[in-house]
């Protein structure tokens, strides 16, 4: 079985080159299409696709794929270990020039992360864990915030969502802001720099298994909005939704969201 520093490092030098590489489409000009549902894709999030999948397949023949841009197909579910890749989160950061998109790439095995990168490009962040080894940003070790009151909190949320709805029990006072690309949103709480991410709805596991990891090797606990562990690679590669906090916020945000039915 492959090292998982080895793995890293190959994550690593993918995610680099495809930042280059969505780099250098955009001054090209883009494609834009509209996916089912109307979300973009352009030509970038595709040629960043291949890109990616040949250099990692080809290094690791015998892992599975799944990636938001291509058709999933259940020989990944067959797979001990697979790659799990979102070409562009944050397509539309990406397409207005703002520079809160990434390239989050994370290796599954046994259904849970092993190893994962996200690199922002335009930021020069490259966020870095394997399983048990920690998490790193530019090779700095990095560790989740030690809040422990939601009082004043930074989260990254939809401030209708928290704010507007009746809930069960209130929120104090928090400040809340808004980062494109989901996987970057769990880097920055695995940073500190946040105190948590909410978010209530569905989420792919190609936003969220890189996070997984650097937020929870950072001293972050990631799980559904009702404190359930997440699993990756099902037939469904979806988790039901995501609390990505600091440790001493996690249980205050689940007390108050667990009410909530889980998606299905």
């Amino acid at each position: 079985m492959t090292a998982l520093s080895d793995d890293l490092d190959l994550l690593r030098r993918a995610a680099l080159a495809a930042g280059d590489l969505a780099l250098s489409e955009r001054e090209a000009g883009l494609n834009i299409e509209a996916k089912p549902g109307g979300s973009p894709v352009t030509s970038a999030d595709y040629a960043v696709n291949d890109l990616l999948k040949a250099m990692l397949l080809e290094a690791r023949p015998d892992y599975g794929w799944l990636s938001e841009e291509d058709v999933d197909t259940p020989d990944r579910l067959t797979k001990r270990r697979i790659f799990v890749v979102d070409p562009i989160d944050g397509t539309v950061a990406y397409m207005k020039r703002k520079p809160w998109w990434c390239v989050p790439i994370a290796v599954i095995e046994d259904g849970q992360p092993v190893a994962a990168v996200i690199h922002a490009p335009m930021l020069n962040e490259t966020y870095e864990a394997t399983l048990g080894g920690g998490a790193v940003l530019n090779g700095a070790a990095i560790t989740a915030s030690d809040a422990e009151t939601l009082d004043d909190a930074a989260v990254l949320a939809d401030v209708r969502l928290m704010e507007a709805r009746e809930w069960a029990e209130p929120w104090p006072p928090m400040r809340f802001e808004k980062r494109n690309a989901i996987a970057y949103r769990m880097a920055l709480v695995a940073a500190g720099a946040f105190d948590a991410a909410i978010a209530l709805s569905p989420r792919w596991d190609w936003d969220v298994a890189a996070g997984a990891l650097i937020a929870g090797e950072a001293g972050a606990i990631v799980t559904d909005h009702q404190g359930g562990a997440w699993r990756f690679n099902k037939p469904d590669p979806r988790q039901s939704s995501l609390i990505c906090a600091a440790p001493g916020l996690h249980p205050l945000i689940v007390r108050r969201c667990a009410p909530i039915p889980l998606a299905t």
